[in-house]
């Protein structure tokens, strides 16, 4: 196992070096009284999850990207959009990875991209329900986004942080990922695959 202090070590590094980049990133400023934010990848997570049999397999996405839009502090009023690459799928097995590509469940060499685009934006206290749209294969599904919103801080260089993370479920057959081995009567696979959004952006406008 890494030391604790090297791994801190390596994730401070990145930080450093993630807002610059993001600062790069800023292109056009947004129209007045609009703030704009990209995802820190450093400090963020898209993960998901998935029955096997009678146990849970975990994956998450490594190389993907996210813009908030706000009024202002006001971000119950902006957007949220996210784009993945869904070669970057990482479930800690390459057999299994391997499969996730494949034709039976993302089709990665036919749909490189899945994506997501809010369409409406809910709080109450600290509480976040966030509607969209969830793109998988090019098939759109409305999907509910249920979480926390952690709030606004500057970090240690002064930049504006926002964050918040949300959770849905979905049912994978939705977007055209069916395929299951059987094992007697049951599927080896569940149909419902639960999604995780944890989202850390730094304001660039």
């Amino acid at each position: 196992m890494r030391p604790i202090a090297a791994g801190l070590g390596i994730g401070l590094a990145a930080a450093v070096l993630t807002v610059p980049t993001l600062l790069g990133q800023a292109g056009t400023p947004p129209p007045a009284g609009e703030a704009r934010w990209i995802v820190d990848i450093v400090h963020s997570q898209i993960d998901f999850r998935v029955r096997h049999l009678v146990g849970r397999v975990r994956g998450t996405f490594t190389n993907w990207y996210a813009e908030l839009h706000t009024q202002g502090d006001d971000w119950t009023r902006g957007t949220v959009s996210v784009n993945v690459q869904t070669t970057s799928l990482n479930t800690g097995n390459r057999l299994r990875d391997d499969d996730l590509r494949s034709s039976h469940f993302f089709a990665v060499d036919s749909f490189p991209v899945m994506g997501f685009k809010s369409t409406g934006i809910e709080t109450s206290d600290s509480a976040v329900v966030i509607h969209g749209m969830l793109t998988i294969k090019e098939r759109s599904r409305p999907v509910t986004l249920r979480g926390q919103y952690r709030g606004v801080a500057k970090d240690m260089e002064g930049h504006e942080r926002i964050a918040f993370d949300a959770t849905t479920t979905i049912d994978r057959r939705d977007f055209g990922m069916s395929w299951t081995p059987i094992v007697g009567d049951a599927a080896v696979i569940g149909n419902d695959v639960e999604i995780t959004i944890a989202l850390e952006a730094v304001r660039v406008h």
